[in-house]
C-alpha cells in the first residue's frame, strides 16, 4: 500500500551541492526514511554522482530504507542503513569490497569523496544522523519459488559455493559472531514458551524439540568447514537476468560460520513449493559441488543445519512479525514451522541420499 501519492521536489537552493530542481519522489512500503531534496543533492555532492534526476523509495527489505536513484552519471541503489552503528557499516562495506574483488558477483559500494564507502546524512525525516551506502545499480530480477528450476538452482549452488571460496581466503579476525547463533534463537524462544496463544501451541511444541536436537548435535556442526557466510541467501536477495545469477546482494546478516548452515538455508528458500523439491536440492547441491565440494564433515552436518535453519526461521517470524503484529504475509512463521516439520519425516532421509 503506498504512504503517499507521487510527489516532486523542486528549487533546491543548498550551498555547495548539486542542484536538483525537479526530482521525482515516489514514497512506497518498506521505506522508513524519507529523503528530502537536500539530502539526495547531499549524498550526491559526497559520492560525486552529479545533479539528481530522480528517486524512487523501494518496497524491497524489511530492515533498511532503499531507493532506485538515477543522476548524471547514471543508475544506483541508495540505502539508508536503519539503526546501525558507524563499525556495522564499515564492517559489511569492507567485506563486500574485498569479496567483489575476488570475483563474487556482488556490487561494491561506492566509495565517498572523504574515501570511506559510506557516508552520514542528517536525515530531517527523522530527526537523525543515518549511514548511506550506495552501489553501481546492477540490472536483474528476483524469482518466485515457482520460477526456480533445477537450472537456476544449480546456477544458485556455484554462485554461493564462489562466495564461500572467496570468503574463506578472508583473514579469519573478519569472520564476527552470528547474531542468530545457538544461544540467541534459545533466548529468543523463552520469550513465548510459556504463551498460553493457541496459534503458538504446536509451534512452541516442536520449535523446543527442535533446539535441544540442534543443541545436541553441536559437536557435529561444528566440525563442518566455516568461513564467511553469507546467512540470509533467500531469493530477494538475488538477481537475475536469464539463467545467470546478475548479483547477490544485502551481506548484513554476514558473519563467519557453517558453509553447511548456509546451504541449508538456501535449500530451506529455493528448493521448497509447499513442500521440500529435492530435484531442486538435487541440482542445487550439484553446482556447489563442481566449484567447492562438500567435505565429510560438511555432508553429516547438513541434515542437522537444514532443520537448525528451518527452526531459526520460524522463531524470528514469531518474534518479529507475529508477537510484533506485523501486516506481513510473506512472513508468516507457520510457512516456516512446515518447513521443520516436513524435514523432521522422510524428506530428511532422502535429502541425506543426495549428499
Amino acid at each position: 500500500m503506498l504512504l503517499d501519492q507521487a510527489r516532486a521536489f523542486r528549487g533546491l537552493h543548498t550551498a555547495n551541492v548539486p542542484q536538483a530542481p525537479q526530482v521525482e519522489y515516489v514514497p512506497v512500503v518498506g521505506v522508513f526514511t524519507r529523503l528530502q531534496a537536500g539530502e539526495l543533492a547531499e549524498i550526491a555532492a559526497a559520492f560525486d554522482l552529479g545533479a539528481v534526476e530522480r528517486c524512487a523509495p523501494m518496497a524491497a527489505g524489511t530492515i533498511n530504507s532503499n531507493f532506485d536513484a538515477a543522476t548524471e552519471r547514471g543508475r544506483w541503489f541508495v540505502r539508508i542503513n536503519e539503526g546501525k552503528a558507524e563499525v556495522d557499516v564499515a564492517w559489511e562495506a569492507r567485506l563486500v569490497e574485498a569479496l567483489a574483488a575476488a570475483g563474487v558477483v556482488t556490487p561494491a559500494p561506492l566509495r565517498a569523496t572523504d574515501g570511506r564507502p559510506y557516508t552520514p546524512v542528517f536525515c530531517t525525516d527523522r530527526g537523525a544522523r543515518k549511514w548511506v551506502s550506495v552501489f553501481p545499480w546492477r540490472p536483474g530480477r528476483h524469482l518466485t519459488a515457482a520460477e526456480v528450476t533445477p537450472v537456476l538452482a544449480d546456477a544458485l549452488g556455484a554462485a554461493l559455493a564462489q562466495l564461500h571460496v572467496a570468503g574463506e581466503q578472508l583473514p579469519t579476525s573478519w569472520r564476527r559472531g552470528s547474531i542468530y547463533d545457538h544461544d540467541h534463537l534459545v533466548a529468543r524462544f523463552a520469550r513465548f514458551s510459556s504463551s498460553v496463544d493457541p496459534a503458538l501451541a504446536h509451534a512452541v511444541d516442536v520449535i523446543g524439540d527442535e533446539l535441544a536436537a540442534a543443541g545436541a548435535a553441536a559437536a557435529i556442526r561444528r566440525r563442518a568447514s566455516s568461513g564467511i557466510i553469507h546467512g540470509d541467501l533467500f531469493r530477494d536477495n538475488v538477481l537475475w537476468e536469464g539463467d545467470r545469477v546478475s548479483a547477490i546482494l544485502d551481506f548484513e546478516q554476514a558473519s563467519g560460520g557453517s558453509f553447511a548452515y548456509d546451504i541449508a538455508v538456501c535449500l530451506n528458500d529455493w528448493c521448497w513449493t509447499g513442500a521440500p523439491r529435492l530435484d531442486l536440492a538435487q541440482a542445487l547441491l550439484a553446482g556447489y559441488g563442481r566449484v567447492r565440494p562438500l567435505t565429510a564433515a560438511d555432508r553429516a552436518a547438513l541434515p542437522i543445519e537444514v532443520r537448525a535453519a528451518a527452526t531459526r526461521f520460524t522463531i524470528t517470524r514469531v518474534t518479529d512479525v507475529y508477537l510484533a503484529r506485523v501486516d506481513n504475509p510473506d512472513k508468516d512463521f507457520r510457512a516456516f514451522l512446515a518447513r521443520v516439520e516436513a524435514w523432521r519425516g522422510p524428506a530428511l532421509g532422502q535429502l541425506n541420499a543426495l549428499l
